[in-house]
């Protein structure tokens, strides 16, 4: 397992997590009852041809393809550092509008800790759905499951 979590490492830190302008997509799913928001995230990129999820990205899909897919609370320490790693450098290489499926999110997912975060450091992002994302941030309130 040690080889594997190197090898993840590497990935987050360096794999393709570029989207196209406006195209960026995020979900929360982790500590929530339900996995509404993510069904609702690929409804979206289905119906959006420029959408993507970093589970898209060849970064996101080579994490999955190691086997490191799953809720943060439910996949370990470790791999929930290598998927907040790759969520901020997504995030980071983002710009335009976010489009954000992150309704009831926990305090502790990796919306509420990480991304929300780098998207307020990103200049280039300019709006989460369609909202100016610092109106957004200040609206935003996490919940505790």
């Amino acid at each position: 397992m040690e080889q594997v979590l190197a090898k993840a490492f590497e990935i987050a830190e360096s794999g393709d997590v570029s989207t196209a302008p406006d195209g960026a997509v995020v979900y929360s799913v982790s500590y929530m009852p339900t996995n509404r928001n993510k069904e609702n995230a690929l409804k979206f990129v289905r119906e959006n041809a420029k959408a993507q999820m970093l589970d898209d990205t060849p970064c996101g899909q080579a994490l999955i393809a190691l086997g490191l897919d799953g809720k943060v609370n439910e996949v370990g320490e470790e791999i929930t550092r290598i998927w907040r790693i790759a969520s901020a450098r997504y995030i980071a290489a983002a710009s335009g509008n976010i489009n954000a499926f992150v309704d009831g999110a926990d305090e502790r997912s990796t919306f509420s800790t990480t991304e929300l975060k780098e998207i307020l450091r990103n200049p280039n992002i300019t709006a989460i759905n369609g909202m100016e994302k610092y109106t957004f941030a200040q609206a935003f309130k996490p919940q505790r499951y």
